[in-house]
């Protein structure tokens, strides 16, 4: 599943004063570590390579974040700091990407260049996809000049990846038992938040203003956010992309217990057991925790490999369910009815997959991975049995992993009292087409919510893309400003009901329309096999 997502895709002190000298090319912030050195492009000011905790390294390494030391005179921030940890691309499964280090933990601001200290503009918090394994917050990609220009402050976050941002391992587990253990990424997006909520004002942010959005794993990364307790606060509203919102999809395996279900038979800490025995370390103690952390990046990395290699035995575990951070899973807290009181933003992408979650070799293979509700499954999905074999496949893969998950939430949320909007992606750019053959595919909507469209294929960017790309920046700058994402004279979004059963829908042609969901009959099916233990 995670290659599937990849290859696609401190103390609380008084409030910091910005000092920025007018009309400067290198304007300055003072934040409560130091000052700050940034840079002016036309009408926009950033902040780049701003660290937020400490070098997660040496003993520090598979720890929570710690304060960054504070400094003196003014810290260059004109530069992107590291990548997180992770393989080269192309994954060729022995080097470490070249702008990627263990030393990662920072942050990039992005201000409009006339917002003075106190300003309250909306703040708005990416949380890159990549599996939990790849990303960065520092691509080119997630730039804020579209954000900026509709007043909004754009914040871009980096966090610990693969086996450096997720892993357990009994003598961990003891050592320093006041803290959280095993989901070192989501400690470091917690990190982040709060020095964003101590420190965004002197930018001109409002830290009482903040949406949380992501991606993919960052998706996932929003709906673990969304239910951690520890983030209650840091965050007023939040945007899901295509990141699930059931059990199963990298939500969070159990740190020390075996067999806990289906999804999940061995445990976080036996997976790191099983890496320490592929690097040659024996026992579970402290000297055997010592010399895990001896082990270099790359060798921690390892390539990217989710198993020895020999018996198979896994040696990656994603998300985990450690019991004092991460207490339970997106499903279980919105069934329990511990969804937060937020305003919500929640869609996919028509044709997320080809494959990877739910595979089969034929209709007849995949109708019966519905059990006794094939029929049912044939009637939404191929009632003329017409439908192509792959189209048919990609859409069960969507659904299921994705658009009933986001329908899911989006019921959750408006069981709280709080509105939750909808979309559906479909477009798909001309430039697109051969490859996307059956709908929008997965992270193809987010240069479109980030309006910083490139060419692609050599083919120019249409004007099509670029009102798809301005409608969906402007609703979700909208939606940063005031918990709604309609106005400025964009077709009306519906609030989500679950009578009216409404959406938005960017179309394939590019239109943009409110309207009935579309996929309602598909998506009542995989929610009953779902829920019924037919579809796994």
């Amino acid at each position: 599943m995670r290659k599937i997502l990849l290859g696609l895709t401190l103390l609380i002190a008084c409030s910091a004063k910005a000092q920025q000298t007018s009309g400067s090319p290198f304007p300055t912030v003072k934040t409560q570590s130091g000052t700050l050195k940034g840079s002016t492009d036309g009408n926009v000011s950033s902040f780049k390579g701003v660290p937020f905790a400490a070098a997660p390294v040496g003993a520090l390494r598979w720890r929570a974040p710690q304060p960054f030391p504070a400094w003196k005179g003014e810290r260059d921030a004109t530069k992107y700091g590291a990548d997180c940890a992770q393989m080269g691309w192309p994954r060729n499964g022995t080097e470490i990407s070249k702008t990627s280090s263990e030393d990662c933990l920072f942050l990039n601001v992005w201000k409009p260049a006339s917002a003075a200290s106190g300003a309250k503009l909306p703040v708005m918090v990416w949380i890159h996809g990549g599996g939990f394994v790849a990303g960065s917050g520092n691509q080119g990609d997630f730039s804020g000049a579209s954000f900026t220009d509709k007043g909004v402050l754009l914040v871009t976050i980096n966090y610990r990846l693969g086996r450096l941002g997720f892993f357990a391992f009994p003598a961990l587990s003891k050592e320093h038992s006041e803290e959280a253990k095993g989901n070192y990424a989501y400690m470091d997006q917690i990190a982040a938040l709060k020095w964003i909520k101590q420190n965004i004002a002197a930018f001109g942010g409002d830290p009482s203003n903040v949406t949380i959005f992501g991606e993919s794993a960052g998706g996932v990364s929003v709906q673990s956010l969304l239910t951690i307790p520890s983030s209650k606060g840091l965050f007023q509203k939040a945007i899901v992309e295509s990141g699930g919102g059931r059990d199963g999809v990298l939500t969070g395996r159990p740190i020390n217990k075996e067999n806990a279900d289906a999804h999940y038979r061995v445990s976080a800490e036996t997976m790191g057991v099983n890496f320490a025995k592929k690097h040659g370390i024996q026992g579970t103690d402290a000297a055997a925790l010592e010399k895990l952390r001896a082990l270099s990046v790359s060798e921690i990395v390892d390539g990217g490999q989710e198993t020895d290699g020999r018996g198979g035995a896994p040696i990656y575990s994603g998300p985990i369910l450690d019991g004092k951070l991460v207490t339970e899973t997106a499903q279980s807290a919105y069934n329990a009815g511990r969804a937060p009181k937020i305003p919500l933003m929640i869609g996919s992408n028509s044709a997320e997959v080809p494959a990877g979650f739910v595979n089969a070799s034929s209709k007849d293979s995949l109708l019966a991975l519905f059990g006794n509700m094939k029929t049912e499954a044939k009637t939404v999905y191929d009632a003329d049995g017409n439908t192509e074999f792959p189209k048919m496949l990609s859409f069960v893969n969507t659904d299921k992993v994705w658009a009933e998950p986001a329908r899911f939430t989006a019921r959750a949320i408006i069981a709280k009292g709080a509105p939750a909007y909808i979309y559906l992606f479909s477009y798909v750019s001309p430039s697109m087409q051969q490859w996307m053959k059956y709908g929008a595919g997965h992270a193809s909507e987010i240069a479109y919510a980030f309006d910083n469209l490139i060419s692609r294929n050599g083919v120019a960017i249409a004007s099509k893309d670029k009102e798809v790309a301005k409608a969906m920046n402007t609703y979700w700058t909208n939606f940063a400003k005031t918990g709604n994402p309609n106005g400025g004279g964009l077709p009306n979004w519906p609030v989500y009901d679950m009578k009216r059963n409404e959406l938005i829908e960017f179309q394939s042609d590019g239109s943009v329309v409110g309207k009935p969901d579309p996929k309602k009959a598909r998506l009542d099916v995989i929610e009953k096999a779902v829920t019924s233990g037919n579809l796994h």
